[in-house]
C-alpha cells in the first residue's frame, strides 16, 4: 500500500469511529506504521475536517518527521505499543460510551461471550490509571496489552491494535459491543456465566482458521 493510500485509510477509519459516536469532543486517535515510523491523526482537529495531508509522520521515538500540525496528545502510547508489539501495524483509540463507562469503574470485560477471543485472549483487561498523554499511561497500556489486542484504560477509554487498520477498527467496535452487553447483564441483576480457559482456547483456535482479523 502506498503512503497516500494509507493516509486515506487512516482518515476513513477516524471518520468512521467518529460517526459511530466513539469520539466525543474530538477524542480518540488513529495511527498506522509506515516506513521508519508511523502516521497519526492530529490533535484537536475534528475528524470530519481531517484530510490525509493533516496526518503527522512520527519516528519510532516520537520525533516529528513531517507534518505541520501537532500530533495527538496520546502519541506516547502509540510509540510505546509499536516498540513493544512488532505484530501491531495499526492502533485505534476511542472513548466509546459503554466501554468508557466500564473503564470508569476500573473493570475489565471477562469471557462472558466467546467473541472476547477476537480481542486476543480470555478477557479484556483494564489498565491502571495514569494521566492522559503521560509516559505512565503508555507503560500501563503496554503492560495490560500483553497477550491481548485490546485494553480498557481506567477512567479514559479503549485501545485496540491490529495487523491492519481494518483489524484494529473491527476490534475496537467489538469491544464497545461487548461492553454494552456486559453492562446490560450487570444492570439486569443477572450473573454472567464466564467461559473457562479451555473453551476460550478452542474458540481462539477456530478464529485462527476462520479468517484473519486484526
Amino acid at each position: 500500500m502506498s503512503e497516500q493510500a494509507l493516509r486515506e485509510e487512516i482518515v476513513a477509519v477516524a471518520q468512521a469511529i467518529d460517526k459511530a459516536g466513539f469520539c466525543p469532543s474530538k477524542s480518540g486517535n488513529v495511527s498506522a506504521r509506515v516506513g521508519d515510523g508511523f502516521l497519526i491523526t492530529p490533535s484537536g482537529l475534528p475528524y470530519a475536517r481531517t484530510k490525509p495531508e493533516d496526518l503527522i509522520h512520527l519516528a519510532h521515538d516520537g520525533a516529528v518527521l513531517s507534518g505541520s500540525r501537532k500530533p495527538s496528545s496520546e502519541w506516547p502510547f502509540h510509540v510505546a505499543i509499536y516498540k513493544a508489539r512488532p505484530d501491531a501495524e495499526a492502533i485505534v483509540h476511542t472513548h466509546s460510551p459503554r466501554a468508557t463507562a466500564l473503564s470508569c469503574a476500573r473493570r475489565g470485560i471477562p469471557a462472558f461471550h466467546y467473541m472476547i477471543a477476537l480481542c486476543g485472549g480470555s478477557d479484556v483487561r483494564c489498565a491502571d490509571y495514569a494521566t492522559f498523554g503521560s509516559p505512565e499511561l503508555a507503560a500501563n497500556a503496554v503492560a495490560a496489552l500483553e497477550g491481548r489486542k485490546a485494553v480498557l484504560l481506567a477512567n479514559h477509554g479503549v485501545i485496540a491494535l491490529g495487523a491492519s487498520l481494518a483489524g484494529a477498527h473491527t476490534i475496537v467496535a467489538e469491544v464497545e459491543n461487548l461492553a454494552g452487553q456486559y453492562l446490560d447483564l450487570l444492570a439486569s441483576g443477572l450473573e454472567p456465566v464466564i467461559l473457562d480457559e479451555a473453551e476460550m482456547e478452542r474458540v481462539s483456535a477456530k478464529f485462527a482458521g476462520y479468517g484473519k482479523v486484526g
